[in-house]
């Protein structure tokens, strides 16, 4: 697999409630995990719905349906605007 150095686009920041309704809304969604933070840690997911990609980061894991397909990274990183 080829490493995933830049991504551009949008990046929609929602809270971990709205997040799960828009995996619901896909058949087989693919979801990108992460953990972040330097002195707090919490859980990174990025998904993709309709070209827009979709961000969420929680203290806790998330309960993921298990019709997810997971691509674990090492790390997300998103711009802050």
């Amino acid at each position: 697999m080829a490493n995933a150095i830049k991504a551009s686009g949008v990046v929609v920041r929602v809270e971990a409630t709205d997040f799960m309704k828009i995996l619901k809304k896909e058949a087989e969604p693919l979801v990108v995990i992460g953990k972040g933070g330097v002195f707090s840690k919490h859980h990174q997911y990025l998904t993709s719905y309709k070209g827009l990609a979709f961000f969420t980061t929680s203290t806790l894991a998330l309960e993921l349906p298990g019709k997810v397909q997971i691509i674990a990274a090492k790390t997300i990183s998103i711009p802050d605007v």
